[in-house]
Formats: structure tokens, C-alpha cells, sequence
């Protein structure tokens, strides 16, 4: 031998310090973006598309008929009949803070594009029943205001973020998706777009 020690590498189970919390920072750095990304981008997948007939529906009017006649239990607006309308689905549920900001602007398109033909129907979804018209007549609402049983609306339409709106063409077709709090002036421009 030389006279040089040799030096073997001391085994331990301990992780270095600090080893592990870095690890476990690590861990939820990257579920925490799993969970902020896959939602959106799966969401965005699942949302109706532009140019895509629009899905047919027949739902329970639940405030303001369509033909101011009184409100009965046989009330309901099929969108089938609208046909040569543009449309505009306001979907929207009363415990959801930002449909009730939304909603007065749904509700100033609704008035002003009336007599140009829009028909604007209000689609209460994810809700309890009974909640819709109550909330419409606080609101001031004057647009048709169907309930959703079920829910069955918002997913022909792939909705799960609230409030959408979904502009349907005369001839039937999806021409524009909104999610999240709409501006006036959006609104406007996409409604004119298509009178």
C-alpha cells in the first residue's frame, strides 16, 4: 500500500436536510398546476363550437312567456320554433355571483334588439327549482327565463363554466360562446353581427 487511506461513502437512510420539504414543494408545485390546467384545458375540448348546429331543446318557461300569456305549468319554448331568430342562451344560475352582474346587461340587449328580432332566453341551470323567477322579477328581468331540470340544456350544449352565453344564428347554427362576465360592448357587436 501507498499510505493512502481510502474512503468508503458513509450509508445513510436520512434524506439530506431539507431534501424532503423540497420534494413535497415540488409534489404540489406540480399538482397544483395539474389542477389549474387540465380543467381549463379539457373545458375548452368539451365547449360548443362555433359553426356546430345548435342542439334543439324544449324547456319549462319559469318567468316572462315568450307570447306575454300567462304562465302556466304547459308554458316551455322549444328553440326549434325561434328558426329565422337570432338567439341568444343566457346560461346562468342564482347562488353564481358574476351571472348576476351579467345579468342586466343580458337583460339591456334583450330590450334594445327586441323589435330587430333577437329572442334572448334566459336558461336557469344548475339551481334549485323555484329559485329562477323570483330572482328575474328582483333583477327586472324581461327576457323568457327557462329552468334547466336536470341540467340536461347545459350539457347539450357542453356548458360547465357559468355564466356562458351562446349566440345562435337564424339558420340555427352556434356562431359565438362567451364564458364569464360578457361587456356590453361585446355583446352589442356580436348581437349586431347577426340581425
Amino acid at each position: 500500500m501507498n499510505g493512502t487511506a481510502k474512503h468508503e461513502p458513509v450509508k445513510t437512510d436520512a434524506a439530506p436536510e431539507g431534501g424532503s420539504e423540497l420534494r413535497f414543494f415540488l409534489i404540489a408545485v406540480v399538482l397544483a398546476a395539474a389542477f389549474a390546467l387540465v380543467p381549463r384545458s379539457l373545458s375548452s375540448c368539451r365547449s360548443a363550437q362555433r359553426g356546430e348546429d345548435a342542439p334543439d331543446f324544449t324547456a319549462s318557461v319559469v318567468a316572462n312567456p315568450l307570447d306575454n300569456k300567462p304562465l302556466t305549468k304547459e308554458s316551455a319554448i322549444a328553440l326549434a320554433s325561434l328558426k329565422g331568430h337570432p338567439v341568444l342562451l343566457d346560461f346562468w344560475a342564482t347562488w353564481c355571483g358574476p351571472c348576476q352582474a351579467e345579468a342586466p346587461i343580458v337583460n339591456s340587449v334583450a330590450q334594445r334588439f327586441a323589435e330587430k328580432g333577437l329572442v334572448v332566453i334566459g336558461v336557469n341551470t344548475s339551481d334549485e327549482p323555484g329559485l329562477a323567477e323570483p330572482f328575474a322579477l328582483k333583477k327586472g328581468l324581461v327576457f323568457p327565463i327557462v329552468f334547466d331540470r336536470g341540467n340536461a340544456v347545459a350539457r347539450a350544449y357542453r356548458v360547465d363554466n357559468l355564466p356562458t352565453l351562446v349566440l345562435i344564428s337564424k339558420t340555427g347554427k352556434v356562431v359565438a360562446i362567451r364564458h364569464g362576465v360578457t361587456s356590453a360592448a361585446d355583446l352589442e357587436r356580436l348581437v349586431r353581427a347577426e340581425l
